[in-house]
């Protein structure tokens, strides 16, 4: 998970984290625990889609309500659907928002990015074989420091994670030990 360079935003609990299209994998976990903070539901609306606000219609099909129909518990759902967009939207450089400005729910915004900047499957799998080939031949560069190692070896383990190839963290600190710290 590639981080700016420090000083790069100034943090805020009251905005969302910004996104300018780099760093997508800090940018994500950030905007992930960012909404979860304000409210636990709004994360299910961004992975689940929103909330329905559903009538059954002459021929007892469910269709969206209009705003004359909708009732307190509706407009609270329009609510929550809408304020979990501006977390997302309000995060967003201009580049970002002209990728998902067509997006009509925060599913399909969240779905766009992620695309956009992990790719589909298909790119991900190739994405985390490589990466996990970086990670058995991890090695010291020369003048490198024990900060700076550790930095480049957690954000490689946390790429990985993100692409879902999970290193357990007996295997990192074995690796650590056995690879980085020197024998007396």
């Amino acid at each position: 998970m590639s981080a700016p360079p420090e000083n790069w935003e100034v943090q805020s609990t009251a905005r969302p984290p910004l996104f300018n299209g780099q760093y997508y994998s800090w940018w994500k976990s950030r905007t992930r625990d960012h909404i979860q903070g304000e409210d636990f539901e709004l994360w299910y609306i961004v992975t689940d889609g929103p909330l329905a606000t559903l009538k059954k219609n002459t021929e007892g099909v469910d269709v969206p309500k209009t705003r004359v129909d909708c009732n307190v518990e509706d407009l609270n759902k329009w609510e929550k659907n809408t304020k979990d967009k501006k977390w997302l939207v309000c995060g967003l450089g201009p580049d970002e928002y002209c990728r998902i400005q067509n997006c009509s729910t925060t599913k399909q915004i969240w779905d766009t990015l992620q695309v956009a900047h992990e790719g589909t499957t298909q790119v991900k799998r190739p994405r985390g074989t490589l990466l996990y080939f970086q990670y058995k031949n991890f090695a010291m560069k020369d003048g490198e420091t024990i900060q700076e190692i550790y930095t480049r070896f957690t954000t490689l383990t946390n790429e990985l994670k993100s692409l879902e190839r999970i290193i357990p963290i007996e295997q990192r600190v074995e690796k650590i030990l056995t690879r980085f710290l020197p024998i007396t």
